[in-house]
Formats: C-alpha cells, structure tokens, sequence
C-alpha cells in the first residue's frame, strides 16, 4: 500500500474527502517524512504546531459537511522567498533571519484558500542568486537521488521535499530557471507560468519583470491543479490586468505541432540528447508533429547578466557596502559584477530581450509548444563554483549559466510559460528533463500537451 506521504494530491484528495485519510493523518505524514529525510535539509522553517492545529480545524469541517476547497487537508510548502504571514521568510539571508511576513503572498493565499496546509518553509540560496541550493544561512541541501550531485536551484528545497515525499505540491519561483532547474535535477515537474498568470507582487520593478512564483509536484495532474488554483487577475499586478484568463486546452483528437529546439548554441551530454530524442519520438508515436528548429539562446547571456546583476545591485548595493560579512561570498561577487554597467548597457539589455520575445514569438506563430532539454546535462556534482566555468560532454562548455541552463532563462525574459516534465534517467540515476514552452496564456494547452507526453514516457510508448 502506498504510504499516505507518497500519495499525489489528487488521490490524497480523494482519500481526504472520502475519509479514508484525514487531513490530521496528511500533515503528520508530511512532517514525519521531514524528520526521516532530515538529512536533505530542505527546509529553513517548519510550522508544525499550527500546521497540525490547521489540519484538526479541517478535519472538523469534513465532519460537520461543510463545503470543502480543492486542496482541502493537503499539505504544502513554500520557497523562502515569498512572504507566508506569521512564517519566517529569511531569502535565504542573513539580513532577514528574523523577518515574519504580515500577510501572505498572492500565491499562498489562494493556496491556502483551497484549502492546502502550510507545514514549512524552503531552503533557497540567498535571494536566490545561484542555480545550487547552498548558502551560509544554512548549508547545502541534497539532491534525493544523489548526495554528490546538487539538487538545483534556486527552488532546491521545494523540488527535493516534493521528490521526497515532504508534501506532495510546492511553491516556488523562478528568476532564471529557478522552478525548472531543480524540477530536472530532482525528478519533480515544474511549471513557470506565463507572466502575469499567477501574480507576483514581491518583484520591486513589475513593469519590467523577470522573476515568477510557480507549481511543484510530483506529476502533470497534481501541477496543474495547482495552477488553477493559483493563476487569474490581480489588479496590482500590470501582466495580471485580464479579466478571465484564456484556458485554451488540448482536444483530444488534436495533434498539437512542436518546435524541436535540441541545441541553442551549447554543448550536451550524449544522456540528455538521446533521452529528449526518445521522448520526441514518442511524441510522433502520439500523433503529435515534431519539427526541429534553431535557435541562439546562448547568446541572451551577456543581456540577462546585465539585468540580473543590476537589479541586485539597486536592491543590495548599499547593504552590501556597509555589512559585506552578512552575504553569500558569490552574491557580493554578483552585487559588484553590476557595478561595470552602464545605463545603455541596461537599456540594450531590454532591446535584446525584445528581440528575443519576437523570435519566440514567429516560432510559436508556426507551432504549438516549443521542447527542448531543461539542462545540458544531468545534476551537477557538489561544490563547484556558480560563477565558473563546467564541463559538459568532456570539454569545456563555458559559464555555468550560459552552459548548464541556457534553455530556461531567455523564457523568464519573454514571458513565455514553460515546464521542465521528467523525461529519462542518466546511467547514474540522475534524472533528466525535458523542457516544453508554449504560447502566452495557453498555460493549460501546455500543461494537456505535457501530461501526454508523460504517459508515452513513463509507459515507454
């Protein structure tokens, strides 16, 4: 019998309102995995007590008959990044350690409203600057799969406790990759949403945003209950203006078109490229029409650095100067990175990520869904440096950013919704991803197209 933490949301849902499960049994489950798997240290913050207090009010709603919400006695995390009211949300820094959020964020209230349990916050690196989940604050969490490789990130927590059964959804968000990283490196599915779906309001410039709060689960289904839950508009949120969202869905005797995208100017391992081919093949077995295309990701690096390091810089510069001892050595490196630009720099940066949006944009005007790997290769081994260099098919493939993830962060900057759906494993059990994007607001057509393809994956079709 599958043991109540290994259940996915849905059928722990169903199990909850057919009290086979009580809501009480689901929080317990998820903080007695936590404390078996303490070794991972996926979490900076855990709120059992009032998690278990939560859960007997929502076993007393079942008794009584009361309506009950979608994710009614479901146990969840959330991203240390974004505020939960009365829950610690550090950013992974030390700056913030005892900060406690007044009210919770967007995402989390909807959450929340549906009915889902809060137990705990996850571990992010400081201010999620890096694609490894490690940090002065508190350490290095762990890949489940592997001890010597990193779990990604910068949403490393919330994949490993979804991966490790600490709860069967996640909260994350993602700047540059940060949900799809660590979805590839855990095994878990992640979505980034189109901007705009699911509100944001945390980001300190929301006209010119790159950064997304998302959905982490276990498979297809359980994400994309979540985000039904958690997209529609908000008022305060300039890309969350629409009134209804489009829910465009994938018919069933639709054979949707994908655009292949295998390499983006980038080295990759022979692992990686023989299981997203296997899985394109099974695309076509489908019925779906597969065709490869090109495309120079590679080449927004240089833009997206100008962006990244200047807006940390504005946000961070001046605590940095005054207390650099409180920071992640690799974030001071990042924060005075920023300090060489110039303002057309930044502005060049913005033309080129209009640029790139127009190029998607012709791609999708041809095809449904563009795939590609989510990484280069599978998850890196421990201990390397962020900011240098890795190598990938045996040479030197360049920065980690612009070698390892340069499929995942050209999407944060157009706006594109995009998923990383797993889709294989490396000879050494490392899991691999498989990246899809789709057109903005057609959240939903992507998340029917991935939930196809996973069937064909895990049944081998």
């Amino acid at each position: 019998m599958t043991a109540i933490a290994d259940l996915s949301a849905g059928a722990l849902a169903a199990a909850i309102r057919s009290k086979a499960v009580s809501p009480v049994e689901a929080v317990q489950a998820a903080l007695s995995r936590l404390e078996e798997r303490a070794e991972l240290n996926a979490f900076m913050a855990v709120c059992s007590d009032r998690a278990r207090a939560e859960a007997r009010l929502a076993e007393e709603k079942i008794m009584r008959g009361e309506p009950l919400g979608a994710l009614h006695g479901i146990p969840f995390s959330v991203k240390d990044l974004t505020n939960t009211e009365g829950v610690i949300t550090t950013q992974g820094s030390a700056l913030f350690v005892d900060a406690v959020p007044a009210a919770d964020a967007v995402a989390v209230a909807r959450t929340r409203a549906a009915g889902a349990i809060l137990i705990g916050k996850t571990t992010t690196p400081e201010f999620g600057h890096k694609p490894f989940t490690e940090g002065p604050l508190f350490g290095r969490t762990l890949n489940p799969h592997s001890h010597a490789h990193t779990c990604g990130g910068s949403s490393g927590g919330a994949a490993v406790a979804v991966a490790a059964g600490i709860g069967p959804l996640a909260l994350g968000s993602d700047g540059g990759g940060s949900i799809r990283i660590p979805a590839a490196c855990c095994g878990v599915v992640g979505l980034k949403a189109t901007l705009g779906a699911i509100p944001n309001l945390q980001a300190p410039d929301l006209f010119g945003a790159n950064s997304y709060v998302g959905p982490m689960a276990r498979d297809v289904a359980d994400t994309r209950a979540m985000f039904d839950i958690l997209a529609g508009p908000d008022r305060r949120d300039p890309y969350g203006q629409i009134a209804e969202l489009p829910r465009r869905t994938l018919p069933a005797g639709e054979r949707p078109r994908i655009a292949f995208l295998l390499r983006c100017g980038n080295l990759l391992d022979p692992e990686v490229e023989a299981a997203v081919v296997a899985a394109m093949t099974r695309a076509e077995a489908l019925g779906m029409i597969v065709e490869p295309i090109e495309l120079d990701l590679v080449a927004m690096e240089p833009h997206f650095l100008v962006l990244l390091r200047s807006l940390l810089l504005a946000r961070l510069g001046a605590r940095a100067e005054h207390s650099p001892e409180l920071f992640d050595p690799t974030l001071l490196a990042t924060i005075e990175a920023g300090r060489s630009y110039s303002a057309t720099d930044l502005c060049e940066a913005q033309f080129a990520r209009t640029n790139c949006f127009a190029k998607v944009q012709e791609i999708l005007s041809s095809h449904d869904v563009i795939a590609s790997p989510t990484l280069s290769a599978p998850a890196l081994p421990v201990g390397l440096d962020p900011l240098g260099s890795v190598t990938i098919a045996g040479q030197d493939a360049g920065t980690i950013r612009g070698a390892w993830y340069p499929y995942t962060f050209p999407f944060n900057l157009t706006g594109h919704p995009a998923l990383s759906l797993p889709c294989g494993r490396s000879t050494d059990g490392l899991p691999i991803g498989l990246q899809l994007v789709g057109r903005w607001h057609e959240d939903t057509y992507l998340l029917d197209t991935a939930a196809r393809l996973e069937q064909a994956i895990t049944n081998g079709a």
